[in-house]
């Protein structure tokens, strides 16, 4: 391959990503439904989560990108057929116009781990079809309609055999979700939510379906070395014929280099426009935002490393006394950079916002204009939590604590 054209700064190769993943500067308008589903578009996949300390995290990364939004608007999508769910980077919501790339993995779903399991199905194949047959008589269904029959109490890893059957039969795309009632899955049978689809007109070639979404993965990432590619969908490894570096040959792929990076990054051709203005230093990132746990920014804990020099990992699933910086740590952006995080809940029957604890990264200058900039948008934040009060514990700055108390 020839010298790439592209040479970025790190931190143009920062806004460039930031830009793409509409994180550059912060919303400057109201926000529409249609700037919802336009976002997810953009994002290619939503990840779902359903920790609620603060907002969910499907409805947290949508406020960093479009500020204020009614949350309802995501699931009126959903139940509009605009957006369905399934798996992708993990459970998300994506666009309607991409369930074509996600059929041939419900029709061939033995590589989706234990998201299915062919052994359990056969040993219930009585339960899964008393569960199948109730849809089709009752219509769309949540697990709550199930009464439980094996005695077990409810629990994490004890789902009743009536749940599994429904995520059985979700995976293997019998069943989708219609639409979503206090954030839980009410199902419905494939062709009563996605009448339109029909495998014998649409079904498409997995390889194909992967060329696409390698195409999808760099231009969401709006610059990625090759080996970051992979990760958006959790694909595996792709097909030789589709490495970073044959699709570039095609032109379907730009190459540029990146400020202390040996390896090659990639750029989508959808973003030349952005990449001619990183290339040029234009591209100025404004914005300071809270970001959820499972925002793509950071879902790949690699990639934050390597890009931002953030190591960040999410220690809810991690023993209390073994946590450094708290249950559910959201970090925090700031003109470019991952500043630092916060351990945080909306106490929301209180109007209260607590921040349990915040963390600077190693480095960062404190100013009166970080602290401005971050006050703002901690106010922003707690207001879209409905909490008119925010309570600060502590951060590991004496001298930002100071600053944020006297302006939150």
């Amino acid at each position: 391959m020839s010298e790439p054209e592209f040479h970025l700064s790190l931190n143009s190769a920062r806004a460039l990503h930031l830009a793409a993943q509409g994180l550059l500067n912060a919303p400057q308008r109201k926000t529409s439904k249609q700037d919802v589903l336009d976002c997810i578009k953009n994002m290619s996949a939503l990840q779902i989560d359903t920790i609620s300390v603060v907002a969910r995290s499907p409805y947290l990364v949508l406020w960093s990108r479009l500020g204020h939004y009614p949350q309802a608007w995501l699931n009126e999508l959903l139940a509009e057929g605009q957006l369905f769910e399934y798996w992708s980077h993990e459970a998300c919501f994506l666009p309607i116009e991409d369930y074509g790339l996600y059929r041939h993995q419900m029709v061939s779903p033995q590589g989706l781990g234990w998201k299915y399991n062919h052994k359990w199905l056969k040993e219930n194949a009585a339960q899964v079809d008393k569960v199948r047959q109730h849809i089709h008589e009752n219509g769309a269904s949540r697990s709550a309609d199930f009464e439980r029959t094996d005695g077990k109490s409810s629990g994490w890893w004890e789902w009743k055999p009536e749940k599994r059957s429904l995520e059985v039969l979700f995976t293997t795309g019998e069943l989708m979700v219609a639409r979503r009632h206090n954030f839980q899955r009410i199902y419905d049978l494939r062709e009563r939510v996605h009448p339109k689809w029909d495998d014998k007109k649409h079904l498409q070639n997995p390889l194909a379906c992967q060329r696409t979404q390698i195409l999808q993965s760099v231009r969401a990432l709006g610059v990625t070395k090759a080996s970051w590619i992979a990760d958006y969908f959790r694909m595996g490894k792709p097909d030789t014929s589709y490495q970073a570096t044959h699709l570039a040959k095609e032109g379907l792929l730009i190459p540029v280099s990146v400020q202390n990076h040996e390896q090659v990054f990639y750029v989508h051709p959808d973003r030349l426009d952005l990449l001619q203005q990183a290339n040029d230093n234009q591209l100025k990132a404004t914005a300071t935002r809270i970001l959820s746990p499972f925002d793509p920014i950071v879902w790949d804990r690699k990639r934050a490393i390597e890009l931002f020099d953030f190591d960040y990992k999410l220690e809810c699933y991690t023993p209390e006394a073994k946590r450094r910086y708290g249950y559910f740590t959201l970090p925090i952006l700031r003109k470019g950079a991952l500043i630092g995080r916060m351990d945080a809940k909306a106490h929301r029957k209180d109007k209260l916002f607590e921040i349990k604890a915040l963390h600077l990264e190693p480095g960062q200058r404190i100013s009166q204009a970080m602290a401005s900039d971050l006050a703002k948008t901690l106010r922003e934040f707690a207001n879209w939590h409905e909490c008119t009060d925010i309570k600060l514990s502590y951060t590991n700055s004496s001298e930002l604590s100071g600053l944020l108390q006297a302006q939150i």
